[in-house]
């Protein structure tokens, strides 16, 4: 079974991933993760993460090792994986990595901005979490300050309002929802609550596979 877990940055699509993969005993990967260490790649080594060669060439070079630093939640690595991510080449270097991923016997749980439309357009599950601007940028802040970072509330929120309009608005598959995935407004649910409405989706697919 392949679970895809679509959203917008901090609409709370990687807990419940995490949760489902767990849940239901399937290897688990955050695939936004794979863009994160393309671009600190990048930016460790002085380079624009704009520049669509030099980003290529960090893209390829990304591997399941580097997917463990720390660094990669940062609000910096995440503005620039956002420019990394629209860049195609980048995208095509990365996306053999992320089905090969998938087709792994008995399935696997993907979360990211383009699992349901362009990785795994036939998963059997599709999900997409979202919530509303606000929240969500109080949700990330709150998660970056607890590092250490230091980050206001409203620098967030437009960050967050700008990386939404990039990866939406980017040629090459941009994030959005797929036609056949269930929407889960995270907004006002708990943890527990929205991973819940999250199982009853997935149970009633599996129902219909079985």
């Amino acid at each position: 079974m392949i679970i895809a877990v679509d959203g917008p940055l901090a609409s709370g699509k990687g807990t419940i991933a995490r949760q489902l993969a767990q849940c239901y005993t399937l290897p688990y990967l955050d695939t936004g993760l794979l863009y994160r260490a393309c671009a600190l790649g990048l930016l460790r080594a002085g380079k624009n993460p704009e520049n669509p060669v030099a980003a290529q060439q960090s893209a390829m070079s990304v591997d399941g090792r580097s997917l463990t630093d720390p660094e990669l939640r940062s609000a910096l690595v995440g503005a620039a994986a956002s420019k990394v991510a629209a860049i195609p080449a980048v995208r095509k270097a990365l996306i053999k990595l992320q089905r090969d991923f998938a087709r792994q016997k008995g399935g696997a749980v993907l979360d990211g901005r383009d699992i349901g439309t362009v990785i795994c357009p036939h998963a059997d599950v599709k999900l997409w979490v979202s919530a509303p601007p606000e929240e969500r940028a109080r949700r990330r802040c709150k998660e970056l300050c607890d590092r250490g970072e230091d980050i206001s509330y409203t620098q967030m929120l437009a960050q967050l309002v700008e990386r939404d309009a990039r990866d939406a608005s980017r040629d090459d598959a941009p994030m959005l929802r797929a036609a056949d995935a269930h929407l889960l407004n995270t907004d006002g649910l708990s943890i527990d609550a929205a991973f819940a409405v999250a199982r009853r989706i997935v149970d009633a697919a599996k129902a219909e596979l079985s």
